[in-house]
């Protein structure tokens, strides 16, 4: 999905600034991006996912502020 894609580190800190900023809990949406990282880092384990040049938390960011962003991508 984001194969060779570079991100600029004040792009990803204003993406976590907007889902920070856009969340009712800063703590829950912490959470959230740790989860989501963990659970990328262990696909990247098992060989699902060939995007190793980006780290999990960075990956977690991005797909979560595109899902904030862009709600109509959803499925359902």
């Amino acid at each position: 999905m984001y194969s060779g894609l570079e991100i600029s580190p004040k792009d990803l800190a204003k993406r976590g600034e907007s889902l920070i900023r856009h969340s009712s809990n800063r703590y829950l949406t912490t959470v959230r991006i740790a989860y989501r990282a963990k659970q990328r880092r262990f696909d990247d384990f098992d060989g699902l996912l060939d995007d190793s040049m980006i780290k999990p938390v960075q990956r977690a960011i991005i797909e979560l502020s595109d899902e904030q962003d862009q709600p109509d991508l959803l499925p359902g």
